[in-house]
């Protein structure tokens, strides 16, 4: 009975347990993951690719040229003086380490500008299996000290008038070559320098040089991140602009279309900018804010255009190419804009929006956008030299207009030792 009774025990227990009900798991949503923008680039041919490079370099320099002369300049005394700057014009003004290195140049000189795209190229060239931090403050340092070296020379100790262009070269890499060796002695020491480069202000440094690993990277995410770890001279999200527009050169390598271009600056963000708390994203906020001016112009009928723009700015300069209706929308994007100024033109946010607006107006028209970014004044030749650069790596050196990149490509080699062809051999060589 005993052996019964526990049978029947044990029976009605797998009886209940098989009528009880289980747990079901809990469902869950997983977060999707952020898919790297444009990824999966195909390759281009060697052909294909050499015109893209030469076209981004040449690209460059116009835009360097074309805002040489009138650097640092209002938009009012631009127009007061040239009507409007449609090509290049003669470099009017005295030598300086950033600027021309001689005075009163013909047209087609460029700035440091320029200089730095082909100083790039060597670094390329001479690191392109082991592009680091390390190597690039190395390089800088290594001209430095050849620069300064140069002073004890006999010539420029028996003939003052050789100390010019020495001291120039000395000049111009000087504040670059103290954060160098900071970097190099270890962090406290890079911090101090960096924090002190051009008096501590949000300057566009990188934005002179990262532009160029987007010509040798394969994708935007690591022209972003390559650019990123060289910007060794911004702060804040100075950092976070020179890598976008690394990204932006790496996109326009293999698209025609403005918005997919564009659309580079919104998708890519690697170190998560815009996850930054209370603030977000402040290079992606200019970036909205410099297309919506563009599409709110776009939008506005011609008569109310007049009522919003300055009177003095409604009469079209006779070398305006296009209709009255684009010069007002033009006008009106510039007063926005002006809105925006920051205590320095060479500030990397300032500089960055009026990128974005002059693409955005543009639509992929070289020298719309160049001649844009050119006649609102400001540092307008480092603009227009990073514009010239994306816009030249989307359409390539046959498409540049005609008469500009030919007198780049001969006042760069015989005027200022530029050989913008033997550079763009360099960077296809480091980028194969």
């Amino acid at each position: 009975m005993t052996i019964k009774r526990n049978f029947y025990a044990i029976a009605a227990i797998l009886v209940f347990a098989s009528c009880k009900q289980e747990k079901p798991e809990a469902f869950q949503l997983s977060i999707p993951e952020q898919p790297s923008y444009g990824a999966e680039m195909p390759g281009l041919d060697s052909a294909v690719y050499y015109n893209k490079v030469l076209g981004a370099l040449v690209g460059s320099a116009i835009g360097d040229a074309m805002g040489t002369s009138t650097e640092m300049w209002s938009r009012t005394d631009i127009r007061r003086k040239y009507g409007y700057l449609n090509t290049l014009s003669p470099a009017i003004r005295p030598k300086s380490p950033e600027g021309t290195w001689n005075n009163n140049l013909p047209a087609g000189s460029g700035t440091d500008d320029t200089r730095w795209k082909a100083f790039t190229a060597n670094y390329l060239k001479q690191f392109r299996w082991d592009l680091s931090p390390q190597n690039f403050t190395q390089s800088i340092l290594s001209y430095y000290e050849n620069a300064a070296r140069d002073l004890s020379d006999q010539a420029v100790k028996r003939y003052p008038d050789a100390l010019d262009s020495t001291l120039q070269r000395v000049d111009w890499i000087r504040e670059w070559a103290r954060v160098s060796r900071a970097y190099q002695e270890g962090p406290e020491a890079y911090e101090m320098a960096r924090d002190r480069f051009y008096g501590g202000e949000m300057s566009c440094a990188g934005m002179l040089y990262t532009p160029m690993f987007g010509l040798i990277t394969p994708n935007p995410e690591s022209a972003y991140t390559t650019a990123y770890q060289h910007a060794l001279f911004d702060i804040g999200y100075a950092r976070d602009i020179s890598g976008l527009v690394a990204a932006l050169t790496q996109m326009a390598l293999h698209t025609q279309d403005s918005d997919s271009l564009l659309n580079t600056a919104v998708f890519t963000d690697p170190y998560q900018y815009q996850d930054s708390r209370l603030v977000g994203r402040i290079a992606l906020q200019q970036f909205e804010s410099a297309r919506d001016y563009v599409r709110k112009a776009r939008l506005e009928s011609t008569e109310t255009l007049k009522n919003k723009v300055n009177l003095d700015a409604q009469k079209v300069p006779k070398d305006y190419p296009y209709s009255e209706m684009e010069w007002l929308q033009q006008e009106y994007v510039y007063q926005q804009l002006e809105q925006d100024q920051k205590a320095i033109p060479f500030h990397a946010g300032e500089i960055w929006e009026i990128l974005v607006a002059g693409l955005e107006f543009g639509q992929g028209d070289f020298l719309k956008s160049i001649a844009f970014i050119v006649n609102y004044g400001r540092d307008n030749d480092t603009v227009a030299a990073v514009a010239g650069m994306i816009l030249g790596a989307q359409v390539g050196f046959d498409a540049l207009p005609e008469k500009e990149r030919e007198m780049v490509l001969q006042i760069s080699k015989n005027l200022m030792g530029i050989d913008l062809e033997a550079v763009a051999r360099q960077v296809v060589a480091a980028g194969n």
